[in-house]
């Protein structure tokens, strides 16, 4: 059992962060975020995969006039994500999000951070202190010469004490870099210093595949250390898929639990179904199945319903049919060319007694 790190707990809108709360999962939308429409049928495809809170960009005025309309269409908290211009963080907050993520060190003048915190607080809203490796501070790479973790650390903590010397504490922070060893030790160097509930990440990870595994890697070292209270895997891919890598991340370290956890043989010489495929589009079916079950395709009678004895609900390949099994113990055998659909139909009945 992994003994996650005692945070402060924050709100964004109906969501807790830290303090204890499920570790949520967040993506970004990657529409235009002027075009209001486009952007809440994305966040609603992400809701149906499990996310908890969205992000949004808001480059310019004609998206932050966007964002009334995503905050009113959207069922999941909204982040307004703001650069370098203070004015869209005062018309982000005015059109009703429920958190905003900023760089206190880019936003402008102590003045002008002070009247997006104060605006903020009147709001009752969030703020998310974000660092990456990219955009640390000059003094802090002539000190250090490279974006390490020490610089990460030290201008996420700096940036931290402006909000706070101006009698705010509804924060979380992020520091990220593409580097996976790098933001694991800055991850757990912040984790030491700071009791603020921390959005961890590794930030332009990559592709689908490989940015999964890199994400897998660094977001998986820190989770296991209990360090994390909300999470987003950064990937050049559908946001959706950002969401369902962030979950299985989450199940398998045994933290939270949504979806099927899907069991399937390497296949050998003894297969007598084709694993590969039915196990893609098995997995396909049920990519927004909410139910946490544990479901298994064998390739023959050696490896399942045996090795997948633990099983909810699984598959096996015999030499004339296949079988159907649950918790170890075969319930039917039916045709090859039939076990998919009758496979189907099982699993839908075994959830519906969840």
């Amino acid at each position: 059992m992994i003994e996650r790190k005692k945070t402060h707990q924050i709100r964004v809108g109906s969501v807790a962060v830290g303090g204890g709360a499920p570790v949520s999962v967040q993506s970004m939308t990657n529409t235009d975020t002027r075009d209001a429409k486009a952007t809440v049928a994305q966040i609603r495809r992400l809701v149906r995969a499990g996310c908890d809170i969205i992000r949004v960009a808001v480059p310019d005025e004609a998206a932050a006039a966007a964002l009334p309309a995503i905050v009113k269409g959207s069922v999941i908290p909204v982040i307004a994500d703001i650069h370098f211009n203070y004015r869209l963080a005062l018309s982000a907050i005015d059109a009703g999000v429920h958190g905003i993520r900023i760089n206190p060190g880019n936003i402008g003048s102590r003045q002008r951070l002070a009247e997006v915190v104060k605006q903020a607080a009147a709001s009752n809203l969030s703020i998310r202190v974000g660092v990456n490796a990219g955009s640390l501070e000059k003094h802090i790479l002539r000190k250090y010469g490279h974006p390490v973790a020490e610089a990460l650390v030290e201008s996420a903590l700096a940036n931290v004490r402006l909000v706070e010397d101006m009698h705010f504490n509804q924060i979380k922070i992020s520091i990220k870099s593409s580097d996976v060893l790098t933001t694991v030790k800055a991850y757990r160097l912040l984790s030491k210093k700071t009791r603020y509930p921390l959005h961890i990440g590794v930030t332009e990870a990559g592709t689908l595949f490989s940015g999964t595994i890199k994400s897998a890697i660094g977001l998986g070292i820190l989770l296991a250390e209990g360090i994390g209270d909300t999470l987003r895997v950064s990937l050049s891919a559908d946001p959706v898929e950002e969401v369902r890598a962030g979950f299985e991340m989450l199940k398998y370290l045994g933290i939270r639990r949504r979806g099927p956890e899907l069991i399937s043989c390497p296949t050998c010489g003894r297969r007598q179904i084709d694993v590969i495929s039915m196990a893609k589009k098995i997995e396909k079916k049920l990519a927004d199945f909410p139910h946490p079950l544990k479901i298994a395709i064998m390739g023959c009678e050696v490896n399942g319903p045996g090795e997948a004895k633990e099983a909810d609900i699984g598959i096996a390949g015999s030499r004339a049919t296949g079988v159907i099994f649950k918790k170890g113990k075969i319930i039917r055998k039916c045709p090859k060319d039939m076990l998919m659909d009758e496979f189907m139909k099982e699993i839908m009945a075994f959830s519906e007694n969840i």
